[in-house]
């Protein structure tokens, strides 16, 4: 680096949910987080995730952002339980995949902030709608470890906006064996709540390992 020249201010960080439920569990955590995190209410659906993540990234100071899409999911694997946490390697729905990065950083990062919660790996399925009973069945049937709403296109919309590192970590808030009627009023919401609380510091890490000058 020459004299007197100032180093660029490091890539930030979009951690992208869908419920304002979700973003004040995160915003709970950021307190023992730091660096450039935005915590992005994208509203509800992928559509809504789409447009939101889209909008985002055409702001200044956060085109180059590395993004995170988390929030709630509905476990799919039986044995599953909420508060579990899912770290996808893939997320897919009907128009396509995309690949994670750092699959296994993220999950050993979010061992160390969550020791006592079973963390899952594997892909994470799109819907476009809340999905219950033998749907639920059949999608794990295809190799979808568990689903939500806003994932798939979340992390499609951020790559397509420019090459970034991408990953979607979701808190299983319900599971075939635990359906939940109304979040926040059972005590698997409650769980669920309670572990998103914690995840933030994890994706700070996650997302400073991948600054790192690699040797």
């Amino acid at each position: 680096m020459n004299p007197g020249t100032v180093p660029a201010p490091p890539a930030p960080l979009l951690v992208a949910c869908a419920l304002g439920i979700e973003r004040l569990a995160l915003r709970g955590g950021q307190d023992e987080a730091a660096g450039p995190v935005t915590v992005l209410r994208t509203g509800m659906g992928p559509q809504a995730a789409d447009r939101a993540v889209t909008r985002a990234l055409a702001t200044p100071g956060l085109g180059a952002a590395a993004v995170i899409a988390t929030g709630f999911c509905a476990g799919l694997a039986p044995g599953m339980h909420p508060g579990d946490l899912v770290v996808a390697d893939e997320t897919r729905d009907g128009r396509g995949r995309t690949e994670c990065v750092g699959v296994e950083l993220l999950a050993k990062e979010l061992a160390e902030a969550v020791p006592r919660r079973v963390i899952h790996t594997g892909p994470l399925v799109g819907s476009d709608h809340v999905v219950r009973g033998a749907e639920r069945a059949a999608l794990h049937a295809a190799g979808a470890l568990a689903v939500d709403m806003e994932s798939a296109a979340t992390l499609r919309s951020a790559v397509r906006a420019g090459a970034r590192p991408v990953a979607a970590v979701r808190v299983v808030v319900d599971a075939p064996e635990h359906e939940l009627v109304r979040i926040g009023t059972l005590r698997g919401g409650i769980s669920a709540f309670r572990v998103l609380r914690t995840v933030l510091p994890a994706f700070f890490e996650w997302h400073r390992s991948l600054l790192l000058p690699r040797r």
